[in-house]
């Protein structure tokens, strides 16, 4: 059996081990000290019974955008427990948290033209659909596909040189702090309400 949970900084050892094993697209410790650090609720480990872990997310809030959206910056599972749905169950767990930790309107990610496998699981299991490709994204000259998906329902927004139809949140937004106010805010009226 293998259960999926939250990564904690004990785990990113083992996340960069499987990213080694699984990915041409390598990264040094400290950026997974930076997403860990700034973005705690999205980085989420697939842990098998002996307690080695076997597949991650490592996902982000994009702060560069008009618009609040997560993206995912790595995603493997390997290859010894491929087929049994845990990039699904590790992708679904970031997006969630995305969307009610951070009110994300929708989710992007970038994968290899070449990569069928992943395509198809973004594509045709999560609900994906490419938003652009981009020429030589990758460092060996592949080009990427600009993926998104939008998260419950919500519009993603094309913002057009006009200025026009750009939507504003009522604070929170990738911030991390719309969950703690509704929270704090819900808790608040249950202790009123009781006394």
């Amino acid at each position: 059996m293998v259960c999926i949970r939250r990564a904690t900084v004990d785990d990113l050892l083992a996340m960069q081990a499987c990213n080694l094993m699984c990915l041409p697209e390598n990264y040094q410790m400290k950026y997974y000290l930076y997403h860990i650090l700034s973005w705690p609720q999205l980085l989420y480990v697939a842990e098998d019974y002996n307690g080695r872990i076997v597949g991650y997310v490592l996902a982000k809030m994009e702060e560069e955008s008009n618009e609040c959206h997560g993206h995912i910056t790595s995603l493997a599972v390997l290859r010894t427990h491929r087929k049994l749905g845990l990039a699904t169950k590790l992708m679904t767990a970031a997006q969630a948290a995305m969307e009610q930790v951070y009110g994300a309107e929708y989710v992007s990610l970038h994968v290899r033209r070449s990569n069928r496998a992943a395509f198809n699981l973004y594509t045709e299991t999560l609900g994906y659909q490419i938003n652009d490709v981009e020429a030589k994204y990758y460092a060996d000259g592949e080009d990427a596909y600009d993926m998104r998906k939008n998260l419950k329902g919500k519009q993603i927004h094309h913002h057009g040189g006009s200025g026009h139809g750009h939507h504003h949140h009522g604070g929170g937004c990738c911030s991390g702090d719309a969950k703690v106010v509704e929270t704090t805010q819900a808790e608040d009226a249950k202790a009123t309400s009781s006394k």
